[in-house]
């Protein structure tokens, strides 16, 4: 079988050979035997070579054979080591274990030694507390006997005091009843107090009741109708002249209401000659800045800047009879001639800036406004009734009613009313030499001008 196995790889190895040999029909034709000394020959060759391949690998199976070997001798020496550290491991905890029991021997002797001791102990020491409970037994009885002699002793004693224990009980009896009956009394008399106290109160909050009108104010985002005019507490005055500190009034309680809510703000004016066009201007501002809408209620007389302040408010009221005052803006000034020009041009510009806007809102110009103050009046000063200036738009609505529910406290118990108007706006009235009364009106501040209706010069 190998030979035909070797057989059959030497044909098939020389078939190849044949195939290249056949094309060459041009060379020199060879005998058989030449033919067949080269095939033998290159069979040989391709035996030979196939040979050293065979001994090739067969090297490299005994080489790897030899690695294997050596790796398996490697684990076996691993193993052997593994296994001797084992023994030894398993020889150590022998002699540890021997050695545990040999201690655990020596414990429990002395374990035992040490329970005889403390049982020894223990008899002895009940025996000590038997001999104890039996003294004190002994003494036990001792002090019985003696608490039953002190016992009859003391009961002598009881019957001997028995009749000055029952005389100072008596006593004590009699002092708690007059104690009790003073009790009495003073409850009778705190009763009669308190009776008396309740009255009191009661009369007090009666009183109470009767100065204020106990009902809340009423707060309308639509606060007129029908010629109604509701006012809550949210209500601010402007009396007399405007200046700095009715202006710091003014302005404070605006940005104060606009802290709490956006309920109608009124502003009302019972009578106002004007003023101050810088305080003025201040309170417009604060009018125009607030989140809730301002409004302006004119109950008798609003003039100059104060008329604006009504005119320029973004809705204002007014009673059919209350006047309003429009003119010119006047002045006093004193200086050089360049210096009263300054101030002469300085006031033309706050004319402007408040005439200027009221001339806007009635759809005319400045200087038609100023033309018709004079046509209405030799002297500038343009008034009229409020039925009347509504068409001018000097004011928005009529009321024939204003409800001042803000006002919930009896005026009659309220503080005692000033002596005059004028005490309202921290000024003082005074009388000259003549008898003829007037007011001095505060300093002004830089730039400032009066803008104020002031026909009889009461205001100085």
């Amino acid at each position: 079988m190998r030979h035909l196995t070797m057989l059959l790889v030497l044909t098939l190895c020389a078939a190849p050979a044949f195939s290249q040999a056949k094309p060459a029909d041009n060379a020199k034709p060879q005998t058989k035997t030449q033919q067949l000394n080269e095939e033998r020959d290159e069979l040989k060759a391709q035996y030979d070579l196939l040979m050293q391949r065979q001994k090739n690998k067969l090297a490299d199976m005994e080489a790897e054979l030899g690695r294997l070997s050596a790796e398996n001798k490697l684990e076996a020496e691993r193993q052997s080591a593994a296994l001797r550290k084992l023994k030894d491991e398993i020889e150590k905890l022998a002699t540890d274990n021997k050695l545990s029991d040999e201690k655990l021997k020596a414990e429990t002797a002395l374990k035992n030694s040490e329970f005889q001791r403390i049982s020894l102990e223990n008899k002895l020491a009940a025996e000590a507390s038997k001999k104890e409970l039996e003294a004190m037994t002994a003494s036990i009885l001792k002090i019985k006997a003696e608490n039953e002699l002190l016992s009859e002793q003391q009961k002598k004693l009881i019957l001997a005091d028995s009749a000055e224990k029952m005389a100072i009980d008596l006593e004590i009896k009699k002092m708690d009843l007059r104690e009790r009956q003073l009790k009495f009394e003073k409850l009778t008399l705190e009763s009669r107090m308190d009776q008396l106290n309740s009255d009191l109160v009661l009369r007090t909050r009666k009183e109470e009741w009767k100065k204020e009108a106990n009902k809340d104010p009423v707060y309308e985002d639509q606060p007129f109708k029908k010629g109604v005019l509701t006012v809550s507490d949210r209500r601010i005055p402007l009396n007399g002249p405007v200046y700095s500190r009715s202006a710091d009034y003014i302005t404070d309680r605006i940005h104060y209401f606009n802290n709490i809510s956006t309920a109608p703000i009124f502003l009302v004016i019972d009578n106002s000659p004007g003023g101050s066009v810088m305080a003025g201007y201040r309170i417009l501002k604060a009018m125009e800045s607030s989140k809730a809408p301002v409004y302006v209620v004119v109950k008798s007389y609003a003039a100059s800047m104060a008329a604006g302040i009504a005119t320029l408010a973004k809705k204002s009221f007014a009673y059919p009879n209350a006047i309003i005052l429009h003119h010119q803006m006047s002045t006093m000034n004193w200086g050089n001639m360049t210096q009263i020009k300054e101030q002469y041009e300085k006031a033309k510009e706050w004319e402007r800036r408040i005439l200027e806007p009221v001339a806007k809102k009635m759809g005319i110009s400045t200087e038609a406004f100023r033309k018709r103050m004079y046509e209405k009046s030799s002297d500038g000063d343009w008034d009229e009734f409020a039925d009347k200036a509504v068409a001018l738009k000097w004011v928005d609505n009529i009321v024939d009613r204003i409800d001042e529910t803000g006002f919930v406290k009896n005026p009659d118990y309220a503080q005692p009313s000033p002596a005059n108007r004028m005490e309202f706006t921290g000024l003082e009235e005074k009388t000259d030499d003549t008898g003829r009364r007037y007011v001095n009106l505060p300093r002004l501040e830089p730039f400032d001008f009066y803008f104020i209706h002031n026909p009889d010069k009461y205001y100085r």
